[in-house]
């Protein structure tokens, strides 16, 4: 180990985080560290190296870039993290608040749902076969998260075809382990049998993923994948005919929400359909609702995008 120098320590962090086979952590602390390095005009990083005026600067550069302010915080904290994972370990004397009045938050820059006549417009115009095949494509798994209530795209991307019960769908949520029950209806069990894996050896509901990757190249494969929809999906708001909006992967969910709440669909029955975790408490309370409660929800949403009338959720 190379105890001067910060670039050594991030790139055994590096190594140890994908053999833990947390791949998504180790791009971040990769990406920060490449940043970083640029930042100071390239080469070995020492640990007097990071310093209260290197992160001001360093700040400073990735605002000259034009980052995000997400994406300058996420590459802060990735530092501030090996920094405090180095002091633990004795290989650098911390510096106490070396990392004070940086951005290290997580800011809502971007209005990233859209209107129910637009999701509408995104999701049946204009004819399918008026589309290249790769933007349909990406349609039909935009209009397939919509009706599972809003579902990441990691999740639908790893759906097991264990999780498909007649039409009771149940899985674990990739990012929180948080169990997500989904009444699927005939609009999303015919997008499910369009897309659905034929290959009998493959664990995948959908033919999105390989089942013969290793960890690793699975991980790199889902990537690709979220980066080719995402791609697809920038150019369907120009080819049906929805102008100033931008649409990616996190929309479905975003809009589900946002449609949710707009027909006054209670916030724990909404948080309930989304898979959260983060309300504490009110997770007992969560638990009470029952599948029938979330279906009325999710058919609620449906039928004011498909059809533009605002149905308000009510007990009865």
């Amino acid at each position: 180990m190379k105890q001067n120098s910060l670039t050594g320590f991030v790139n055994e962090v590096i190594v140890g985080l994908q053999q833990e086979g947390r791949f998504a952590t180790a791009n971040i602390y990769k990406y920060a560290l490449r940043a970083f390095t640029q930042s100071v005009g390239g080469g070995e990083i020492f640990w007097g190296g990071l310093s209260r005026q290197a992160l001001r600067h360093f700040q400073t550069y990735m605002e000259g870039q034009q980052k995000s302010y997400n994406t300058i915080s996420t590459y802060i904290r990735a530092l501030r993290a090996v920094y405090n994972r180095a002091v633990d370990l004795g290989l650098v004397k911390g510096e106490f608040r070396l990392f004070a009045k940086l951005k290290t938050g997580v800011a809502s820059e971007k209005k990233l749902a859209v209107t129910a006549s637009q999701m509408k417009k995104l999701v049946h115009a204009p004819e399918a076969e008026q589309l290249p095949t790769k933007v349909r494509q990406a349609q039909d798994i935009l209009s397939l998260m919509v009706l599972l209530q809003g579902m990441p795209y990691t999740d639908l991307a790893h759906l097991h075809k264990s999780d498909l019960n007649g039409t009771l769908l149940t899985c674990h949520r990739q990012k929180t382990g948080t169990e997500l029950c989904v009444k699927v209806v005939p609009e999303a069990m015919e997008l499910i049998e369009r897309y659905r894996n034929r290959e009998a050896a493959s664990p995948y509901l959908l033919n999105i993923l390989s089942s013969t990757c290793s960890e690793k190249a699975a991980f790199e494969e889902y990537q690709r994948k979220l980066r080719d929809l995402n791609l697809q999906l920038s150019k369907l708001p120009a080819l049906c005919g929805v102008e100033g909006i931008k649409v990616s992967s996190y929309t479905a969910r975003h809009t589900w929400a946002t449609l949710a709440k707009y027909c006054q669909v209670p916030e724990e029955v909404i948080s309930e359909g989304l898979g959260h975790s983060s309300l504490e408490v009110t997770r007992t309370y969560l638990k009470s609702f029952g599948g029938d409660e979330l279906e009325k929800a999710n058919r609620i949403i449906i039928d004011y995008i498909s059809t533009g009338n605002k149905n308000v959720w009510s007990r009865a």
